[in-house]
């Protein structure tokens, strides 16, 4: 019979953990045995909330700025401090929905700092850390392969168009090291930050795109994040696996 506990003695640094799809991640992963490090950039009550429902011997929470490389340094830092890491899981990220003529300098520099360099450089500062046997879990979407994509999501799908080659790369490079590099790109997924400035007219539309005919839900995102980290996607390198439903096939 399977372990329940088959992540027991791993130890997973999820980044924008205190909500959706990272809280679900995390949730999910010291369900699994795992000993989760929760980041968050600004809402300690919910980032310690889920400490006191994961149990303080299994989770802590640091602040950092997932964007920042020195305060993801810091992170690292005290992550190792906390015990050695066999998994990341790279939540954080942002959804600015700008096309070409509505982005602003700031908000393309905003957009890049948080959704590819914060992951380069978390890996980089993380990786020396790792143990063998270790999975690096990014973060991209499905917009990436929709045909139908509209001219607002330019700036986004920019960013995550550039996590999918960059996980493409690192797999090759980390690979030599027994650690592997996947990235989960979602499509259209109920969190607060998706459900941010839509009318309910627009969110069933979107929901009618999917042959379910619904959006996915934070914890279907995070049990693929779960099956990357764990044995079964021990073989799975350098993949972007597309969790949407069929929405993109």
């Amino acid at each position: 019979m399977a372990s329940p506990t088959p992540l027991n003695g791993n130890l997973a640094l999820i980044t924008g953990a205190s909500k959706g799809i990272g809280k679900a991640t995390a949730l999910l992963l010291s369900s699994l045995g795992a000993r989760v490090v929760i980041n968050y950039s600004s809402d300690s009550t919910a980032a310690d909330a889920l400490v006191a429902q994961i149990g303080a011997d299994k989770a802590i929470a640091i602040k950092a700025d997932a964007g920042n490389v020195k305060e993801l340094e810091r992170l690292v830092h005290e992550t190792v401090a906390w015990g050695k890491k066999k998994v990341i899981a790279n939540a954080a990220t942002t959804a600015l929905g700008m096309g070409l003529e509505q982005s602003t300098e700031e908000e393309f520099d905003r957009a890049v700092g948080l959704n590819v360099k914060g992951p380069f450089f978390l890996v980089q500062k993380a990786a020396p850390h790792m143990r063998k046997g270790g999975s690096v879990v990014l973060l991209s979407t499905s917009l990436c392969n929709l045909s139908g994509i509209t001219p607002n999501y330019l700036l986004y799908v920019t960013t995550k168009g550039a996590i999918e080659q960059m996980t493409r790369v690192l797999a090759k490079h980390l690979g030599t090291k027994s650690i592997t590099v996947n990235t989960v790109a979602p499509g259209p997924t109920g969190t607060d930050l998706f459900f941010e400035g839509k009318s309910e007219q627009l969110v069933n539309t979107i929901a009618s795109w999917n042959p379910f005919n619904r959006l996915g839900t934070p914890e279907e995102i995070a049990g693929a994040i779960a099956f990357l980290c764990g044995e079964g996607g021990r073989w799975v390198n350098g993949q972007v696996l597309r969790v949407n439903g069929g929405m993109t096939v």
